[in-house]
C-alpha cells in the first residue's frame, strides 16, 4: 500500500518541499522561543533594605517610589509588583522586624525548661541585634510610625505589646521581688538602654558597643531592690 502522491509545484518539479522536511537550526530554534522570567527572590528585600537607607536619611515623605527604584536599579512599576504603595513598603520593613523579635520572644517563654535569665539574655541579643544590624529600620520606626495608616499602626502596636510581655513572663520568674507592672516598668528601662544609641553616633567598635549594652541592659534586670529600712535612714541623716 502506497501513500498519497505529492500535489502541486512539489509534484510537478519532483522535488522535495524544504520546508516539510529540514530541521529549524538551534538559531531559528532560539528565536521562535519566548524566554522564561524568572523574578529575583531576593529583589523584595533588597527593596526594603534600600527604602530603609533613604527613608533613614532624607525622611519618608521625601523619598519617592523612583528613588528607591533607582537605589535598587529597577524602575518604579518593578516595585509596584511587590508592594502597592510607599506605605505598603513602610509596613512590611516594620513587620519583619517586629515578627522577628516576637517570634523568638515567643519561643523562648514557651519553653519551660529555659533558664529565665538565659533567655533573658537572648531577647537582649535580638534586641541589641535590632539596633545596630538593622539600625536604619529602627530610626526610620520611632520617626515614621506616625506616617501608617490607622490600622497598621494599630496592628504593630499590639505586637509590640505582645513582645514586652514575654519579656515581663520571663522577668517574673527570674526575680519574685517584681509584680507584672514593676517588671514592665524595668524592661521598658531595659529597652531603652539599648535603644539610645539610636539617638547618637557611640563612636566605638561594634564589638565593644555590643558588649556595653548588653552589660547595661543585665544591669537594669538585675538590679537589687533598695532596702526600704535604708532608704529611710538615709533620707531622715539628709534631713537633719
Amino acid at each position: 500500500m502506497t501513500g498519497a502522491r505529492p500535489t502541486g509545484a512539489a509534484a510537478g518539479s519532483g522535488r522535495r518541499d524544504p520546508n516539510l522536511y529540514s530541521v529549524p537550526s538551534p538559531h531559528q530554534q532560539a528565536a521562535g522561543v519566548r524566554p522564561v522570567r524568572t523574578r529575583d527572590p531576593a529583589r523584595k528585600q533588597r527593596i526594603l533594605d534600600a527604602a530603609a537607607d533613604l527613608f533613614a536619611r532624607k525622611g519618608f515623605h521625601s523619598v519617592s517610589m523612583e528613588d528607591i527604584g533607582e537605589a535598587v536599579g529597577i524602575t518604579a512599576s518593578a516595585i509596584y509588583r511587590h508592594y502597592d504603595s510607599k506605605t505598603a513598603v513602610l509596613v512590611a520593613m516594620f513587620d519583619r522586624v517586629i515578627d522577628q523579635l516576637l517570634g523568638e520572644g515567643q519561643r523562648l517563654a514557651a519553653d519551660r525548661q529555659a533558664d529565665p535569665l538565659d533567655a533573658l539574655t537572648q531577647l537582649i541579643e535580638g534586641q541589641i541585634g535590632f539596633v545596630i544590624d538593622d539600625r536604619d529600620v529602627a530610626q526610620v520606626y520611632f520617626r515614621e510610625i506616625a506616617s501608617l495608616p490607622e490600622t497598621d499602626r494599630r496592628s504593630l502596636r499590639r505586637k509590640q505589646r505582645l513582645y514586652l510581655e514575654e519579656w515581663v513572663h520571663l522577668l517574673t520568674e527570674l526575680r519574685g521581688d517584681l509584680d507584672d507592672t514593676a517588671a514592665r516598668t524595668v524592661v521598658h528601662c531595659a529597652i531603652g538602654a539599648i535603644q539610645s544609641t539610636l539617638q547618637h553616633s557611640a563612636g566605638l567598635p561594634e564589638d565593644r558597643l555590643r558588649e556595653l549594652l548588653r552589660r547595661s541592659a543585665l544591669a537594669v534586670l538585675t538590679a537589687e531592690p533598695a532596702d526600704p529600712y535604708r532608704r529611710t535612714e538615709g533620707a531622715a541623716r539628709h534631713e537633719r
